[in-house]
């Protein structure tokens, strides 16, 4: 059973009070057009309108909303016109040899770290261009590895992706899921391990799904969300309910096991423990971690499940049932988590009290991220400065030892189970790609199980982490890459790159398309702002919901610190980020447009008063405030990057790219960013978009599409910066 949940040591000095903004004016004025700036180039004119709408009595106008409609013809139109200005522009004379480059640097082989289910073990691989990772399976680590699912013979252009891949306890039945175009939208089909060939089973309507196997192998669960047109327009995002599967049966016949309908926003899945005897149901509140569980015997007759912990005031991840022990991380009373155990054995089927727990391992100083029980011990992954550190403790807490790591970087898998003797892992750093390793808990010995052959030389170049004040004066670690020996000459071009919400943490990671502007002995600067969890729930709540302000101030101080500090100034910073990090930069590139030289905004979210009206936004409330409500309105409007924008102001060069077939963050908050830039801007710097067709927020994107992408990009940002 993985750990699950629905999605250095570092002492830091308090925040500041700040004190609060004055409130929203009662009225806005719908933008003029057009502005009466001379164009320097022919931006499309796009569809407006007289929207304006009426919040807690605060008008609002929306002149683009049109734009949200990607089946409008007018909308339609002027893709077309701007995808077509964006090709004009960036298929300069030397996008050709930067491809040439970004192609180079993909061609090497990648291998995900095995996982063992019966006797055999299974992975993925890509030889380098393949569009999509091949899946293997070996009977046994000196096996000979066959391929068991290839999605690239699944269409021509490489738009069709695994999303997930799950084999039964004994490792004769897979599991899995396709997505394609990118959609969040997963098939689940099951394939018989032995002859490579699917049984009639076909799943549809599922999405974020575990493939959690019953130990018979007769069946699993899954999470399922209502069939499109069975609901209320857009309730199909919402409402998920955990199916039961039997192998052979039609999917009419599945029967729901756990769903909570009286709360729209709360996902629901499942996980069933190594020995087959618990079922472990979690509900979590949106896209937090806010979690409830509930468990199920399967042993006893009848279905009734119990409470084990009470949602949502806080966190939980279950990482397995051992000897009828349930072992979890959490946040409860300890903001850098702790590991809890709970006695299944003693909890009575239908129990709707929490049972007591007990603490196995008490907070420390260090951030702790996740646990895994391998060999019958606890391994816990912490977070030290934002890097990674793996312990070995027994089932009762006691340290054992420290697992050894290459030096500073991440921890980006782990596996293994409470019977196997050996947990596998892979290590990343920013110039070394990722490295597989096998540790043998009993002998406490490390060794390198699969080296990556990167074609580059990455010796060349160094890694640092400083500290720098933010406008409160909270320190905020960064991490900057760069050539070795290069001298600050106050005019580095840099590259600064955050994310800033949702606990994700931003550690280190490998820089495989970042080279290009390394090689241009440019300087990679990475935060770790307010609103991940680096260093811990309070580090995540001091940038969420009201206090989102603080990740913009975090992300503004470190491109003035890179300036005041004598690494470059503010025309040669080009800053990055996608989904919320689109969110971070645009408000970056509405709040201080004379700090940037360049912005590259992906798939952003924009329109923070209608984010919550598509798609699965909704979910995203607990993190950023529901903008209608009263009381979350004023700070969700004074920072909304598409509302913030400003008539006759000098915008840096910009560009926003977004797929018309995200089904995550909707494209028209790209579009109406993109719209009322080019309408404001009162300079001469580019303001473009870049519509993607037949891709997805970014999950199981083909890699030719990644590598076209990563070159308009570099192309935009080596063009503005002069770096041709």
């Amino acid at each position: 059973m993985a750990a699950t949940g629905l999605v250095l040591s570092c002492a830091l000095p308090a925040s500041k009070a700040v004190p609060p903004p004055p409130p929203p004016p009662t009225e806005v004025p719908v933008p003029a057009s057009p502005t009466p700036v001379p164009r320097t180039y022919n931006y499309s004119p796009a569809p407006r309108s007289d929207t304006v709408d009426d919040y807690q009595g605060t008008r609002v106008a929306d002149p683009f909303r049109t734009l949200e409609d990607a089946d409008d013809p007018a909308t339609v139109a002027w893709v077309d016109a701007e995808n077509r200005l964006t090709r004009s522009l960036l298929d300069r004379p030397d996008r050709a040899a930067i491809k040439a480059r970004l192609t180079w640097l993909y061609d090497y082989p990648r291998v995900t770290i095995p996982k063992k289910y019966g006797a055999f073990y299974f992975f993925s691989k890509n030889t380098g261009l393949q569009n999509q990772s091949v899946y293997y399976v070996q009977q046994g680590l000196a096996g000979t590895a066959r391929v068991l699912l290839d999605p690239n013979v699944l269409s021509e252009d490489g738009t069709v992706a695994s999303t997930n891949t799950s084999p039964s306890h004994d490792g004769r039945l897979l599991g899995y899921a396709l997505s394609r175009n990118g959609s969040d939208r997963q098939v689940l089909y099951v394939r018989d391990v032995a002859t490579g060939k699917d049984l009639p089973d076909k799943l549809l309507w599922a999405k974020f799904s575990e493939i959690a196997w019953t130990r018979d192998n007769r069946g699993f669960y899954y999470t399922r969300y209502p069939q499109p047109g069975t609901v209320p327009a857009g309730d199909e995002h919402y409402f998920p309910k955990v199916y039961y599967h039997r192998i052979g049966d039609p999917q009419e016949k599945d029967p729901v096991i756990f769903d909570k309908p009286a709360e729209k926003e709360v996902g629901v899945g499942a996980d069933v423990s190594w020995d087959g005897h618990w079922l472990v149901l979690l509900a979590n509140r949106g896209a937090s971690n806010k979690t409830e569980v509930q468990i199920v015997d399967l042993t006893k007759p009848g279905f009734r499940s119990a409470l084990v912990f009470k949602g949502y005031d806080h966190g939980y991840r279950v990482a397995e049932v051992v000897a009828g022990r349930l072992y979890a991380w959490t946040d409860r009373d300890a903001p850098l988590g702790r590991v809890v155990s709970v006695d299944l054995t003693k909890i009575e089927s239908g129990g709707a009290t929490e049972p007591p727990f007990r603490e196995v391992v008490a907070p420390a100083k260090e951030n702790l991220q996740d646990l895994l029980v391998v060999n019958r011990r606890l391994v816990l992954h912490y977070l030290r400065n934002a890097s990674s550190a793996l312990e070995a403790h027994g089932l009762d807490g006691r340290f054992e030892n420290e697992i050894a790591l290459p030096g500073i970087g991440t921890v980006s898998a782990s596996s293994g189970r409470p019977d196997d003797r050996d947990m596998f892992f892979s290590f990343v750093s920013f110039t070394n790609p990722q490295t597989n390793f096998r540790y043998d808990l009993a002998r406490r010995r490390l060794r390198v199980f699969y080296q990556t052959e990167f074609p580059a030389d990455t010796t060349r170049y160094e890694t640092e982490q400083v500290w720098y004040p933010s406008k409160d004066g909270t320190k905020i670690s960064m991490f900057l890459v760069h050539r070795k020996g290069l001298p600050k000459d106050g005019n580095r071009p840099v590259l600064l790159t955050a994310y800033g919400g949702f606990r994700v943490n931003i550690t280190p990671y490998f820089l495989r398309t970042d080279l290009v502007f390394l090689d241009k002995d440019g300087l990679v600067a990475v935060p770790n702002l307010r609103g991940g969890a680096e260093y811990g729930e309070e580090w995540h709540k001091a940038g969420m919901r009201e206090n989102k302000q603080n990740v913009f101030d975090d992300f503004i101080a470190a491109a003035e610190w890179l300036s005041a500090n004598g690494w470059t100034r503010p025309e040669r910073i080009a800053i990055e980020g996608a989904s919320n990090g689109g969110l971070l930069v645009s408000a970056a590139l509405t709040q201080r447009p004379d700090l940037f030289g360049v912005v590259v905004c992906r798939v952003p979210v924009a329109d923070m008063l209608r984010y919550h009206r598509f798609t699965v936004g909704r979910y995203w409330i607990p993190e950023y405030g529901d903008p209608d409500v009263r009381e979350n309105f004023p700070f969700l409007y004074r920072y909304s990057p598409y509302h913030r924008v400003k008539d006759f102001v000098v915008y840096p060069s910009t560009l926003i790219t977004t797929a018309d077939t995200d089904d995550r963050v909707a494209p028209g908050h790209a579009k109406k960013l993109a719209a009322r830039l080019q309408q404001a801007d009162a300079g001469e710097n580019p303001i473009l978009i870049r519509i993607e067709t037949k891709a997805g927020h970014g999950s199981g994107k083909p890699t030719s599409k990644r590598i076209d992408e990563e070159a308009d990009v570099c192309t935009f940002v080596f063009w503005r910066l002069g770096l041709n």
